[in-house]
């Protein structure tokens, strides 16, 4: 899950330790267990920038291959636009985590190489031109557990 959050035409990001170095991404993350879309994404940028995020719509799904040394992933990640709602000032954030910034458009076009994917630009381009997927397309079925004697 990735969070698209525009204020004043600059939009929030986060610089990270990645083995790579130090790199740009949107505030973004993994599902746990038992959370919706929305739950996971909501949780990620309140961890990561300390924004509550207000998810209003799907900008789109994106997966990417990485060959890595140890075997090739895949990543699938859905990207959500929305608002803050607040920030927790002076909060901590995750692990890793150096600062959440806000950027323009032209100031994350100028740092492309410093991203931590592709998908950083291709997901603000495609919030910038408009894209949007309502909430309700994203259907969660729950399913009980299934508990053992």
């Amino acid at each position: 899950m990735a969070a698209i959050i525009e204020r004043d035409g600059r939009f929030l990001v986060i610089e990270e330790h990645t083995s790579a170095g130090l790199r740009i991404n949107q505030p973004a993350g993994h599902l746990e267990a038992g959370e919706t879309l929305a739950e996971a994404v909501i949780r990620e940028t309140f961890e990561e920038t300390a924004h509550r995020f207000e998810p209003e719509a799907l900008v789109g799904a994106y997966m990417t291959h990485f060959a890595r040394p140890g075997g090739d992933v895949t990543y699938l990640r859905f990207t959500f636009c929305g608002k803050s709602a607040g920030e927790e000032s002076g909060r901590s954030l995750d692990e890793g985590i150096v600062r959440a910034m806000w950027l323009t458009a032209d100031e994350l076009r100028a740092s492309a190489q410093r991203h931590r994917t592709p998908l950083v630009m291709k997901c603000v381009d495609d919030y910038l031109s408009g894209r949007r997927v309502p909430l309700d397309f994203i259907h969660t079925h729950s399913v009980a557990p299934v508990v053992r004697a």
